[in-house]
């Protein structure tokens, strides 16, 4: 899929993206990254599967930097900030011609996994949302009471950032409308296992549940 570089404004902060819209009136997808402070970027092997499941699946994408990364301006805010960036990556991706203003969904990765779900269930135009790693060991999720909106939760059986026990749980107190999926021996960083990643991804995608 081509993507055309593009900027955006989140407050006062110009940011940096990379955008593809398919024919055919495509939902929108946006695509948060790893953190910065470890070298996290939208150049990241893990966000390139996400993205290949979302052009799968028929998505429009916007994948972008955070604030203090490559050329956005800014810095790193440690969370608060950065779901302000998502927010307005999604309202960015939502004005442009073409895209389907119904069915958006919000993905991240790691630090953009929890950055994600803040963005996501903060927002009526977020349809669904995908979490890629949840990284619970390093931080609670934070799930509004009375959360309905389709999340899925992906996760390898190593990854010790984001423990299946955890996930199980969160599954759990969410209800049904989460869908956990593991992949077997990926860790954190997925390497070797990028291929599968996409796969369990669109997969659950066409599904439509969550």
């Amino acid at each position: 899929m081509d993507e055309v570089q593009v900027s955006f404004r989140s407050g006062d902060l110009t940011l940096e993206g990379l955008l593809a819209i398919p024919p055919g009136n495509p939902p929108a997808a946006v695509v948060c990254h790893p953190h910065p402070l470890y070298g996290g970027s939208m150049y990241n092997n893990v966000v390139d599967a996400i993205l290949a499941a979302m052009w799968q699946a028929g998505y429009a994408t916007l994948r972008f930097n955070f604030r203090g990364v490559g050329a956005s301006e800014g810095d790193h805010d440690g969370g608060p900030g950065e779901v302000d960036d998502a927010i307005a990556a999604m309202t960015f991706l939502l004005a442009q011609p073409g895209v389907r203003k119904d069915g958006a969904l919000m993905a991240g990765y790691s630090f953009g996994a929890m950055v994600a779900l803040g963005a996501g269930y903060d927002r009526a135009e977020t349809a669904r949302i995908l979490a890629v790693a949840l990284p619970l060991a390093m931080a609670d999720a934070r799930i509004p009471d009375g959360a309905s909106k389709p999340l899925l939760l992906v996760s390898g059986d190593r990854d010790s950032y984001s423990p299946v026990a955890g996930l199980q749980a969160l599954k759990s107190k969410i209800g049904e409308s989460a869908r956990l999926e593991i992949i077997a021996a990926a860790d954190h960083f997925f390497g070797g296992h990028e291929a599968e990643l996409s796969r369990v991804i669109t997969n659950a995608l066409n599904d439509r549940h969550p």
